[in-house]
């Protein structure tokens, strides 16, 4: 009933999170929404005249959560990295590289396949993602070179996976390592937060760094307007890559050049 609804709502609301409450009434909406529209009478007429969940909506009693803001701070950079390259599982190690250095969302980027990584074209492909629209990625050369060598010593078909063959899933004890020994704070939505951070930061493109994010154009008419090949994006990415690798001290920051002494 609408009642039982508002009550659960509110109970698992103060039980464990407010979000994660509303996120299971959103479930349970859809279901409802499913089962009026699949299932009828012998007349056409639905089963399930109404949705309880709507009357959270009449009566206003959403949860209101803000929307998360946190990143990983350029200054923070240097510790995280060095912690991730800590960790004893090679496969957790670059799963997280990866997701900071292309903005991908947790699920996204766990789901490639090797059928997705294209080495000759030095790209990655996420199929039917959030907004549904395949999403390809061009690869900088840290990352390439990450997975080429990822690719020469794997098991089965999944890109992060343990020595097994079996996709990595169990990220509580890495997460928990990453965050005792740099001090940071994340989740690993912070990382896509970051990635688009250091995109604005860098000056690049607006509509460039939405492509890089594969966010829907909504209400933006312009941006249906233009077509952003892969090739258009790999500078970008590079940019991105280069700079996080520069912070945390992984890749010089300026050419280095060998100066001779001068004979005395």
């Amino acid at each position: 009933t609408p009642d039982m609804v508002v009550k659960s709502h509110r109970d698992y609301g103060m039980e464990h999170s407010e979000a994660r409450a509303n996120l299971a009434m959103r479930y349970l909406r859809a279901i409802f929404n499913f089962a009026q529209a699949e299932y009828t009478t012998a007349d056409g007429k639905p089963i399930i005249t109404s949705t309880p969940v709507r009357k959270l909506s009449q009566t206003k009693t959403w949860h209101r959560v803000e929307r998360r803001r946190t990143v990983i701070k350029p200054h923070e950079l240097g510790a995280w990295v060095g912690a991730v390259l800590s960790l004893p599982s090679e496969a957790m190690r670059d799963y997280h590289m990866l997701v900071l250095l292309t903005g991908l969302r947790r699920q996204e980027a766990l789901n490639l396949t090797w059928e997705d990584v294209d080495f000759r074209g030095r790209t990655l492909t996420v199929l039917d993602p959030k907004n549904h629209r395949d999403h390809t990625l061009p690869l900088s050369d840290y990352l390439s070179d990450m997975l080429a060598r990822r690719k020469a010593v794997s098991v089965g078909s999944w890109v992060f996976a343990d020595t097994n063959g079996r996709r990595i899933s169990n990220f509580r004890y890495a997460h928990a390592a990453i965050e005792k020994e740099a001090g940071v704070s994340f989740t690993l939505h912070d990382l896509r937060r970051t990635f688009a951070t250091i995109g604005e930061s860098l000056d690049i493109p607006s509509y460039a760094l939405k492509r890089l994010l594969n966010h829907a154009d909504g209400a933006d008419v312009t941006a249906g307007y233009i077509v952003t090949s892969t090739e258009r994006l790999r500078e970008p990415m590079q940019k991105i890559t280069d700079f996080v690798l520069k912070v945390a001290g992984i890749r010089e920051t300026a050419a280095v050049v060998q100066l001779m002494q001068a004979s005395e």
